[in-house]
C-alpha cells in the first residue's frame, strides 16, 4: 500500500473507523531527519499491504499535531482499534517500526 497523506478533514474516516493498524509520520519540509525517514516510511507501508501508512505534514496540519501532542519530529505513532500502540521520535531503523507492529 502506498503512503498517503493525511489530513484533519479525513483523520476520524481513516484512522477512526478502520480495523487496520495505521502507522502515522509526523514530518516538515525543513526537517533532515524527516528527510532520512521518509525512505524508511515508504518501504514499511509497501513492505505491509494489511497497515495504513500516512504522513502528516505539521505546517500544513497543525491542529492534527497537537491533537497528539507532537513537539519532536520526526514522530511515528502507531495506532490500533482507535488506540495509540505506540510512538518513537527521530530518525528510526524500519526495525524499530516493525517492533512497535507486532504489538498490535
Amino acid at each position: 500500500m502506498a503512503v498517503m497523506k493525511l489530513t484533519e478533514e479525513m483523520y476520524h474516516k481513516e484512522v477512526m473507523e478502520t480495523d487496520k493498524k495505521v502507522v502515522i509520520d509526523f514530518w516538515a519540509d525543513w526537517c533532515g531527519p524527516c528527510k532520512m525517514m521518509a525512505p524508511v516510511v515508504k518501504e514499511l507501508a509497501e513492505e505491509n499491504p494489511d497497515v495504513k501508512v500516512f504522513k502528516v505534514n505539521v505546517d500544513e496540519e497543525p491542529k492534527l499535531a497537537d491533537a497528539f501532542n507532537i513537539s519532536s519530529i520526526p514522530t511515528i505513532v502507531v495506532i490500533k482499534d482507535r488506540e495509540i500502540i505506540g510512538s518513537v521520535v527521530g530518525f528510526q531503523p524500519k526495525t524499530q517500526i516493525e517492533k512497535l507492529l507486532k504489538l498490535c
